[in-house]
């Protein structure tokens, strides 16, 4: 009996120790990045309203104007947008031509965002059902996309800009103005 009772809490402790390493599993991401199918491709057809009064909206065709840009998808309530602020004006003070969509936001939220961490954007969309950033191969925010003067999507960033990729994101621009 007492045998017996041994191996019952060996196997409820061994079933234990499997259902917490199962669970472990469930929490950890499959793949930490997914990147977008469109890198190499023609940015699809979009056009934008204002995302503030301040700023004019995004349409496909600001994106092939000639000019490299960086789109940067991103949201007022998104704190690691918040973070990259300073690294997307560090770019902007770089010669980086920065353009952007504000995705599932109000206008007056956006503005506070601005207000609070700077405003590096030349033109800021309006996404409000995130059909433009899904249309990108986005997967989260904040994104950044290296756009060619032609329109072609030439490189992604996935996460937020902290300052170590301020030289990749210029190299990049550099690159895709050639």
């Amino acid at each position: 009996m007492k045998r017996l009772r041994i191996v019952l809490w060996g196997i409820v402790m061994l079933a234990a120790l499997l259902f917490g390493l199962f669970a472990y599993q469930l929490t950890l991401p499959n793949d930490e990045f997914v990147q977008s199918a469109l890198v190499g491709e023609k940015v699809p057809e979009f056009d934008l309203p204002p995302a503030v009064e301040a700023r004019p909206g995004l349409a496909s065709s600001d994106l092939a104007d000639g000019t490299p840009k960086l789109l940067n998808v991103f949201a007022s309530w998104c704190i690691p947008c918040a973070a990259e602020a300073p690294h997307l004006e560090a770019l902007e003070r770089s010669g980086a031509q920065i353009v952007a969509v504000a995705i599932r936001d109000r206008p007056e939220d956006v503005n506070r965002f601005l207000e609070t961490y700077g405003n590096p954007f030349t033109r800021i969309g309006k996404d409000d059902i995130s059909e433009v950033q899904l249309s990108l191969g986005s997967s989260g925010v904040p994104e950044t996309f290296v756009v060619s003067g032609d329109g072609t999507i030439t490189y992604q960033h996935i996460g937020d800009i902290r300052a170590e990729h301020v030289p990749l994101l210029l190299e990049e621009l550099r690159k895709a103005g050639a």
